[in-house]
């Protein structure tokens, strides 16, 4: 009993010198990993208290360059093959057209001088598409007035592209907007809430005013502008030079879905938006020879016997005031530019 029970205590104090080392790793290991650098976890990037416009002053500059280099291209050689990599809607229409004019007068008439340098730049605070911004450029080099450019973005894999230009009024002054770093909230086209008209219903109206003129039910709300005025006189002057041989009617639409805006300092809106008016000569005998080069190219002959309609893009910038506001329309600026002619 007494070897049996020696014979085992060998074993026991092995055993126990084993836990005891074992117990001493484990204490080592928590040890050297309380005293280990922790893994570090990645931090995301602060928030920023205002979010940043969804174009910077400087991608505009870039933007304005592209389409500078496009047009440059263009108008050296009256080709508009190339133009569609940076415009679009209106713009692309009226400049295809002053290369056919600049041609068919042996450049006596050339295209609009177009600057793409800023002077007031409007950035737009959206996270979705199309993405509009608008441009007030430098005086071009020929002195005629300031251009409001206003350029869109229809995905985020596509470019900006001129969208239309426009001339601004004499003594027009832009309301005020958001700065370019803190960008202009887009406004929806039937936003009739929050302005004293909404977008679509501007254009709609103001259409109707220089279709009607003081018969418009909507002429209270859109006081004398300049370019009313020479809408107005250029008809009148039409149907004065023709009275003998013809009538002359004309009608201002507006273009559904083309019509695109931004929020102003004061809650209002600039709006942009493409019109066309039409011209229909109807002649009652004789027959109208078309001396003006222009007329003659796009209408591929150099006379008409029966009728003559002209054709012409138009694009109106105005500032729609907010809902409880001012209860009139201002325009600021706009572009009457013949794109096409037939005749029979």
């Amino acid at each position: 009993m007494t070897a049996r029970t020696t014979g085992h205590r060998p074993g026991a104090a092995r055993l126990r010198r084993r836990l005891a080392g074992t117990a001493v790793a484990v204490a080592a290991a928590l040890g050297l990993a309380a005293c280990a650098n922790p893994v570090p976890e990645p931090t995301p990037d602060a928030v920023p208290a205002v979010p940043p416009p969804a174009l910077t002053v400087a991608q505009s500059t870039d933007v304005l360059d592209q389409v500078g280099t496009v047009l440059a291209a263009g108008d050296e050689a009256l080709d508009a093959s190339g133009l569609g990599a940076r415009l679009v809607g209106p713009a692309l229409a009226i400049r295809s057209a002053e290369y056919v004019r600049a041609t068919a007068t042996n450049g006596e008439r050339p295209p609009v001088v177009i600057p793409t340098t800023a002077q007031t730049t409007i950035t737009p605070d959206t996270t979705s598409w199309p993405r509009t911004q608008m441009v007030v450029t430098t005086q071009p080099d020929d002195l005629q007035a300031p251009l409001l450019l206003v350029l869109m973005q229809d995905g985020p894999r596509d470019p900006y592209r001129l969208w239309s230009w426009a001339r601004l009024g004499p003594s027009v002054q832009m309301p005020p907007t958001a700065t370019p770093e803190e960008g202009s909230e887009p406004v929806a086209a039937d936003d009739g809430t929050s302005l004293l008209l909404s977008p679509t219903e501007a254009m709609a109206q103001y259409a109707d005013v220089l279709t009607n003129g003081d018969a418009s039910a909507a002429a209270a709300t859109f006081p004398a502008d300049f370019f009313r005025t020479a809408i107005t006189e250029a008809r009148n002057q039409t149907a004065a030079s023709l009275q003998a041989v013809a009538t002359v009617a004309e009608t201002v639409s507006p273009e559904a879905g083309a019509v695109t805006a931004l929020r102003t300092a004061d809650g209002g809106a600039i709006v942009v938006g493409q019109l066309t008016t039409v011209t229909t000569v109807t002649l009652s005998q004789g027959s109208i020879t078309l001396n003006d080069p222009f007329d003659a190219a796009l209408a591929g002959k150099g006379s008409v016997s029966s009728n003559l309609v002209r054709t012409w893009t138009d694009v109106v910038a105005m500032y729609v005031p907010p809902a409880g506001g001012a209860q009139q329309v201002t325009v600021l600026a706009a572009e009457h530019a013949r794109t096409a002619v037939t005749g029979e």
